[in-house]
């Protein structure tokens, strides 16, 4: 199926529906204002999100009715997407308790397993590892933490959108070269609606994204990759690896507040990339440095797991070393007095 038309459609609703929902923010006075959590300066809209999920998932109906995407898949994401959109724009209009909206995150998890079919088996260190249930909680709880981790870590201009955008191409670029073409279609699809949007977003963002559109991310990144996972299981390693620069600052930071025993609930700017964004005094220059990352380092050892033939969970572990270095040199977790 030829895509691009369909991708280019997708982004140009995306940059306008975005602007659409700028000037009604702007309008109804929906604004962002800073305070002592906050990482920008200046009253700004947000709930800009809400078109990332309105074209992707109109995307998704069009392909599923024509053929381009089986039930199983549209199920899963629109489902999962949906309810997750929903939730976390009744959040950003009022106030959700913290613990019914992880209920929500795990009703959610639950619908877009039980469509993908669970956990399949992986590979680790050249051993078949079926977990059976095991693997399916485990498969939960990576997808309540990718769409939280997903909403920890939009907390500067652009990042999340330009990590979405190269995620996705570097998951196009590796099912080309490795001979799964059949799988583009949903991340370009994605990565274009995030680039409508990024327009709107980029340091200095005109308007925020919001749990909304955050916390959808998250979520159908997840299925993606586990979607990838049950075409071959080095594919899952190669998500892993090129969502690394998300997952280990958001998983340094919170396992040191853990340990220092913070309330891990409650807003902070605790995270490596905050504390970057505020020592070199500008969003942009973070948010670039995510997007080579992802490109420069990330991207080439995800291709070395799918096309030479390196172990998926070593290529993690290569790949996330500096990551980790550079999170605990960038101060992730620690208090900002510090």
């Amino acid at each position: 199926m030829n895509y691009w038309w369909l991708a280019v459609l997708v982004a140009g609703a995306s940059l306008a529906l975005t602007y659409w929902l700028r000037r009604y923010a702007l309008h109804k006075s929906l604004l962002d204002i800073p305070n002592g959590r906050s990482s920008h300066t200046v009253p700004t809209p947000r709930g800009g999100g809400v078109a990332v999920v309105v074209s992707y998932l109109a995307a998704l109906i069009w392909m599923y009715c024509a053929g381009g995407i089986e039930l199983s898949s549209f199920m899963a994401s629109f489902g999962a997407g949906l309810f997750i959109a929903a939730l976390g724009f009744l959040d950003d209009h009022g106030h959700i308790a913290a613990r019914w909206r992880l209920l929500g995150h795990f009703v959610a998890a639950a619908w877009g397993l039980f469509w993908l079919g669970g956990l399949p088996a992986i590979h680790l260190f050249g051993t078949e590892l079926d977990l059976g249930l095991i693997g399916d909680v485990l498969a939960a709880f990576y997808l309540v933490w990718l769409l939280n981790l997903y909403n920890f870590m939009d907390g500067i201009d652009g990042i999340a959108s330009v990590e979405a955008i190269t995620v996705c191409l570097g998951a196009v670029l590796i099912y080309v070269l490795s001979g799964f073409p059949g799988l583009i279609g949903l991340p370009i699809l994605l990565g274009c609606a995030v680039a409508g949007f990024l327009f709107w977003n980029f340091p200095p963002a005109k308007i925020f994204m919001g749990d909304a559109g955050s916390g959808f991310l998250g979520i159908i990144l997840g299925i993606l990759s586990l979607q990838a996972a049950w075409i071959s299981s080095q594919l899952l390693w190669t998500w892993l690896i090129l969502l690394g620069v998300f997952i280990v600052d958001a998983t340094v930071t919170l396992i040191r507040r853990l340990v220092r025993g913070d309330k891990i609930y409650e807003a902070h700017r605790s995270h490596a990339y905050q504390f970057a964004s505020r020592r070199f005094g500008r969003h942009l220059p973070v948010t670039s440095a995510v997007g080579v990352i992802n490109l420069v380092w990330l991207l080439p050892i995800a291709l070395c797991v799918t096309l030479f033939g390196l172990d998926g969970a070593l290529g993690l572990i290569i790949a996330y070393i500096p990551l980790v270095i550079l999170a605990i040199r960038f101060k992730a977790g620690t208090l900002e007095a510090n």
